[in-house]
């Protein structure tokens, strides 16, 4: 019986190491991401304009609210790696949600209005965190 070793130029990027690094890198981009649109809607769309926006669309606008707290919540929450899956899994609505919202404007995000494409991107992004977890450079591995 043989077994065989992989010693190909790719191994070294499969190290754990290097997987732990990704996955926290993709945890701080989409902590970042999520935070940016939160606080977008506070100070350049202000709390009134959000509010009023979602209440346009037929939404109730209390839904801005949890909307923002949701963004702004679990953006921090994603950057500093506290309870990684629960947060991306529980992110995941509002994209769709906003999915939803720009899905008559089509596929693409650059179209008028914004299209459907870059917020199915990121709930995908956020299910692929919930699955790989938090990753290093957390808060404490207690939350993770």
């Amino acid at each position: 019986m043989t077994t065989h070793t992989h010693s190909s130029s790719l191994q070294p990027f499969l190290q754990p190491s290097l997987q732990t690094h990704a996955i926290s890198l993709l945890r701080i981009a989409l902590g970042v991401m999520t935070l940016s649109h939160g606080l977008l809607k506070v100070f350049v769309f202000t709390l009134p304009g959000t509010v009023g926006y979602f209440e346009s669309l037929g939404l109730p606008g209390f839904l801005a609210y949890l909307t923002i707290a949701a963004e702004v919540g679990g953006g921090i929450a994603l950057l500093l790696g506290v309870y990684t899956r629960r947060v991306s899994l529980a992110l995941v609505p509002v994209l769709l949600g906003a999915a939803l919202v720009h899905f008559g404007n089509g596929w693409m995000f650059s179209n008028p209005g914004g299209g459907w494409e870059f917020p199915v991107f990121w709930a995908i992004a956020l299910i692929v965190q919930a699955g790989l977890g938090s990753g290093r450079w957390v808060l404490s591995p207690r939350f993770a």
